[in-house]
């Protein structure tokens, strides 16, 4: 299995890139501003899209995405989220007034999307492949996601702060080989992300304390401008792990 980095970053702005994650060709984990570097081929190979929660920077480009392949595809692109994600991006982004229900278009029978919903622990099988959400803390209902090839394990975080269950599932994970976490403000902006329920340095350095499982760790999702500083801070607070910073169009095999 492949997973492809489209966008890891907490902005935009010149290279940065938000959140999107092309697994082999034909899954997206977020659909995040890095989705529209893919060539209108490559989109239309895309059969499934796995949300982790409803803020912008993560699905900003999944109603463009849909509507610019909708007419190459023969069967509906298939959305992945938990109950209350799904119910936000209905009511708030597929609602005809933001943008067309593709829920119910062309026709309801045969529509170019269609909702699947999923809840932690829940593990959607797609060939010798499994993906998992996983618990997550945020501002808004969220997940992270378990991706297993079958040989070995990648997580991602999605949007999280402080919480006990996730590494109670992450020490679960016997093939765990990737940990994708995010820790999107530095030290210096840590109330901005306590109150926003984001990871910073100290808050990510307590977290993977917790891992009880060796891993190649990687963090994502910091504030453009900001990232050399809370890169810095990270491998002064968390060092013993040493966490690597996630770079757009990474490629991981396992």
């Amino acid at each position: 299995m492949q997973v492809r980095i489209l966008g890891c970053s907490g902005g935009i702005g010149g290279d940065f890139r938000t959140t999107a994650m092309l697994a082999d060709d034909d899954i997206l984990i977020d659909g995040g501003t890095g989705v529209g570097d893919l060539s209108l081929e490559a989109l239309a190979r895309i059969d499934h899209i796995f949300v982790t929660h409803s803020h912008l920077d993560h699905i900003a480009c999944i109603p463009l995405m849909i509507d610019s392949v909708a007419r190459y595809r023969t069967k509906p692109i298939t959305l992945y989220a938990t109950a209350a994600v799904l119910r936000i991006l209905q009511e708030h982004v597929f609602n005809w007034l933001v943008w067309p229900d593709f829920s119910r278009i062309p026709k309801e029978q045969t529509p170019f999307m269609r909702y699947q919903t999923v809840s932690v622990g829940q593990r959607v099988v797609l060939g010798e492949r499994s993906i998992t959400p996983i618990p997550a803390q945020h501002t808004v209902p969220a997940v992270g996601y378990h991706i297993d090839s079958g040989t070995a394990s990648l997580v991602f975080t999605g949007d999280t702060t402080s919480q006990d269950a996730l590494w109670e599932y992450i020490n679960r994970i016997d093939n765990l080989r990737y940990l994708i976490i995010e820790t999107a403000f530095s030290e210096q902006q840590q109330d901005i992300a306590v109150a926003s329920k984001h990871l910073h340095p100290g808050l990510l350095a307590k977290e993977l304390g917790k891992l009880k499982r060796p891993a190649e760790i990687y963090v994502t999702h910091l504030k453009p401008g900001d990232d050399d500083v809370i890169m810095s801070q990270v491998n002064q607070l968390a060092g013993q792990f040493v966490p690597r910073f996630l770079y757009n169009q990474q490629v991981f095999d396992f």
